[in-house]
């Protein structure tokens, strides 16, 4: 993790140049604060991925000598399959159809949006403190 939060602070430090000079020299707001806003998230980043560095094991990306092989194995659980995000992909369209159409829409979308909050957090939570 090492190398990404060097690479992520780079990328900041290059982005707050970048803003540097392009506000500047284009005295326009809008694009010199989006990147501003751009190097303070590549900052955030960076910084996170630096701190948690100091936490972890050592990765095979931070050894030079390291090989591909030995970054091999089991990487964590990643759900096969869900409906969660959908019910959130319909809540969310629901929501954003409320703005446009009417206010009125919203209540139509709160409940199908805490309802796939609520699948998504306990998807797998079966039983006193069990999962699978």
């Amino acid at each position: 993790m090492r190398v990404q939060g060097k690479m992520f602070i780079g990328l900041a430090v290059f982005i707050l140049a970048s803003a540097i000079v392009y506000g500047y020299w284009s005295k326009e707001p809008t694009g010199t604060t989006a990147l501003f806003v751009a190097f303070g998230l590549a900052l955030m980043i960076g910084f996170y991925l630096a701190f948690t560095a100091r936490r972890a094991d050592t990765g095979a990306q931070d050894n030079e000598d390291a090989e591909v092989s030995d970054d091999a194995g089991e990487l964590g659980f990643f759900s096969p399959h869900s409906w969660q995000p959908l019910m959130l992909g319909v809540g969310a369209s629901l929501g954003f159809l409320g703005i446009i159409f009417g206010w009125w829409l919203m209540f139509f979308s709160l409940p199908v949006i805490l309802f796939g909050v609520y699948g998504w957090v306990f998807e797998y939570y079966r039983g006193e403190n069990r999962t699978q």
